[in-house]
């Protein structure tokens, strides 16, 4: 293993262990084995290098000009080889942070008692120019309206707060994969070369993840999975627990409806043919309106800096369906609002049971997207998860595969000094690691004391709504 800046790393004044081991970056890429090895030659230095350069570097600059920058031991040329012309196998490297991720997040579902969560969810990636891989005029979420990006779906493990991003598909338009010459040009593996819905992708991501022994007790993700049945039949077929939100125009029924053809009324007019139901549907926004006060609980969903966050929701015993199958298929519809005077709405529908699981249980899987919403954002400003230059598919997964274990690393130092700094975040995490490993120890003392004094206002503000709350 080779020990890049050796000389930098002093843990005197915080130590962080996990197992009763220092868990600086050589100990923790030694878990990833042999899986940056390309024809006998070891790669792991040049992991290294970047993973530091991930973490050292600020948001919008980390691309290779600015690693060579902030970590000389590594020229130019040798980052451009190990990012986009190495062959290490990136959905390995995947697989193993998924793997270690399903482990960390074992261990907090031990201490926290929740359930973990398995997320879908899309991110945007705003890029110019048409030659970078994926690249299309589309909507991207991170502006609000239709851009220039490259869109990607992602897989996260979720148990409370703590969140780790564990596989990626990048999303191609028909654009793109009806136009070969341009799939090879961006170095697209022949088998990637077929158009797959986001919701084919999260199917698939899902069945190969679990395959590969990632525990979760449920799946999330917003409207464009809920809605898909698809995915959702998908699901069912795998015998897999859903939580997923769906649109205020869905359709619902609230009695399991039969479907028929109706007999032709008079002589006069065409021949019925198309299959009807029984009873009325309903738009879920407009039984949402008909609710009466008593037919809402209010419930705790997650603790804030701000005291309880609390919503009002209601579950109901629904059928949904799909306007092709012969039977409507039963879901339970959770709906929740804030308690602010223009509340917010949300509608999810599940295939678990109505009284399967307590109404704050099913607030509780509906509102986790909230934590994996807050792990986009650091690993865009803490790890340059958008921050890459490069335009062909093999630097762009790389890359990606790469952001995912420097995230993985800061969760872990993170829930291992959890028991000391409850009020952690993956910013101060980095902070500290960069200051133990490029800093002098006097710099690392006045960081790690700006930051005790940091958390202690923190704290003393959160007690104070803890308080008030208990005093209503």
């Amino acid at each position: 293993m080779h020990h890049l800046l050796s000389e930098k790393k002093n843990f005197s004044k915080i130590e962080y262990f996990a197992d009763n081991q220092l868990v600086d970056v050589d100990s923790f890429l030694l878990k990833y084995g042999d899986l940056f090895v390309v024809h006998r030659t070891n790669n792991i230095s040049k992991a290294q290098s970047y993973l530091l350069g991930l973490l050292k570097c600020e948001k919008n600059h980390t691309n290779m000009e600015r690693m060579v920058e902030q970590i000389p031991e590594t020229a130019y040329h040798q980052y451009h080889n190990f990012l986009s012309e190495s062959k290490w196998n990136s959905q390995a490297v995947n697989n193993h942070t998924a793997l270690e991720t399903s482990s960390l997040l074992a261990q907090c579902k031990i201490k926290s008692n929740k359930p973990t969560g398995f997320i879908i969810d899309e991110s945007s990636h705003l890029k110019k120019g048409k030659e970078s891989v994926g690249v299309a005029r589309q909507y991207a979420g991170v502006s609000g309206k239709v851009d220039n990006c490259q869109v990607a779906v992602y897989g996260s493990l979720c148990n409370e707060d703590h969140v780790g991003i564990i596989d990626v598909k990048l999303f191609l338009p028909e654009k793109w994969t009806n136009d070969k010459d341009r799939c090879n040009k961006a170095g697209i593996p022949e088998e990637n070369q077929v158009f797959q819905t986001k919701p084919q992708m999260a199917l698939s991501m899902i069945k190969s993840n679990l395959k590969l022994g990632v525990k979760f007790d449920w799946i999330g993700g917003d409207g464009l999975y809920g809605h898909n049945t698809e995915l959702t039949h998908g699901l069912d077929k795998e015998g897999l627990f859903y939580v997923l939100d769906v649109h205020k125009d869905e359709l619902i029924y609230l009695e399991e409806p039969t479907f028929s053809v109706p007999q032709k009324k008079g002589k006069m007019g065409k021949t019925p043919t198309k299959v009807k139901a029984d009873m009325p549907t309903f738009r879920i926004d407009n039984y949402h309106k008909s609710l009466t006060d008593e037919q809402w609980e209010k419930v705790k969903v997650r603790k804030t800096t701000k005291g309880w966050k609390y919503v009002y929701v209601h579950t109901a015993k629904t059928w949904h369906w799909d306007g092709v199958e012969s039977n409507a298929r039963e879901r339970t519809l959770i709906i929740t609002r804030t308690l602010e005077t223009n509340p917010k709405i949300k509608y999810s529908f599940s295939n678990g049971k109505v009284d399967q699981y307590t109404r704050e249980e099913y607030a509780y899987f509906q509102c986790s997207r909230y934590w994996v919403e807050r792990s986009f954002d650091d690993a865009k400003n803490e790890l340059g998860l958008s921050g890459y230059q490069v335009r062909k598919w093999n630097a762009w997964q790389h890359h990606q595969s790469l952001t995912m274990m420097a995230g993985l690393y800061l969760l872990t130092l993170k829930v291992a000094r959890k028991p000391e700094y409850a009020l952690m975040s993956i910013r101060d995490t980095r902070i500290m690691i960069l200051a133990q490993l490029f800093s002098d120890q006097e710099t690392v003392a006045r960081l790690h004391e700006q930051m005790l004094v940091r958390h202690k206002n923190r704290k003393r503000d959160i007690d104070r709504h803890y308080k008030n709350q208990n005093d209503v």
